[in-house]
């Protein structure tokens, strides 16, 4: 199993450089590839601000992306509940941060749009200190 960087994830799902496209294809077309939730953050970040991928557009290359048979996350069922979560209107960084946190009873943070957003979506209250 190899590694792959936020770079290679973004010439794959943009097709926006022809020669860096193919090598990356290649990579996902010849290997077992991991991506780390690291990863995966940064290239969240990159494809909504440096590419103007609306919310929807961001989910959907994800699904495509990780619903790939050679592609492997440290916890998928994470990532797909994120992935849903962010599809309802909740930041997909703080998406990603609640699925994390099922297990508690509560996650605290001064973000109020983070709190209202997350308010019913799951047993984990997310609130204000």
């Amino acid at each position: 199993m190899i590694g792959v960087d936020t770079n290679i994830i973004i010439r794959f799902l943009t097709r926006d450089d022809e020669l860096q496209y193919n090598k990356a294809f290649s990579i996902f077309n010849s290997n077992e590839v991991f991506i780390s939730d690291t990863v995966i953050l940064e290239t969240e970040w990159v494809l909504k601000y440096a590419y103007e991928f609306l919310p929807k557009d961001i989910c959907l290359a994800f699904i495509n992306l990780f619903g790939l048979k050679n592609v492997h996350l440290t916890n998928p069922r994470f990532i797909f509940q994120a992935i849903e979560w962010h599809k309802l209107g909740l930041d997909f960084s703080d998406a990603l941060h609640l699925a994390h946190y099922q297990q508690y009873k509560v996650l605290y943070t001064f973000d109020k749009k983070f709190s209202s957003k997350a308010e019913k979506l799951t047993s984990c209250l997310v609130k204000l200190p």
